[in-house]
């Protein structure tokens, strides 16, 4: 999908054009020099987002609860995410329950970086998972030196 761009000095200077692209477009790139880049969307594009996000978390949920639901999360999810072949069933699980939690952050309370952060996360440990090497070197036991109490930060 392409999503139309234009500069924060285009939208001040010509903020009705850019609106009318809106109209079209529904969303719009807005590129900043001295700053992260925006995005520019109507309302109700907004919401249908959000409601997207929202039955995406209820169908999510409902399937863990159906029979044979987690099952068919669990078939379907290396289509999504081939990187779960590194998981053992416990750890699936856990992805998926945290998968489904973070998904209600986002469509309940607006929040997204729950989810972005569980996959991240879950990708980073089915990497050491799927290097043999890597996962003995992180997963051996530590000596049994005590080096006292850690200290907050």
């Amino acid at each position: 999908m392409v999503i139309p761009t234009v500069s924060f000095s285009e939208l001040s200077k010509n903020s009705k054009r850019v609106a009318e692209t809106l109209d079209t477009a529904h969303r719009l790139l807005v590129t900043r020099r001295d700053g992260q880049d925006l995005y520019l969307t109507t309302a109700r594009h907004d919401q249908e987002r959000e409601e997207t996000a929202e039955i995406t978390a209820r169908l999510l949920a409902a399937l863990l609860t159906a029979d044979d639901g987690a099952r068919t999360i669990g078939r379907a999810l290396p289509a999504v995410f081939p990187w779960v072949r590194h998981l053992s069933a416990d750890e699936l699980r856990e992805f998926v329950q945290e998968l489904v939690d973070a998904t209600y952050d986002a469509a309940q309370l607006d929040v997204h970086a729950n989810l972005h952060r569980t996959i991240v996360e879950w990708r980073a440990t089915a990497r050491i998972l799927a290097d043999p090497a890597l996962t003995e070197k992180l997963t051996r036991a530590l000596p049994d030196e005590d080096h006292g109490e850690v200290s907050a930060p």
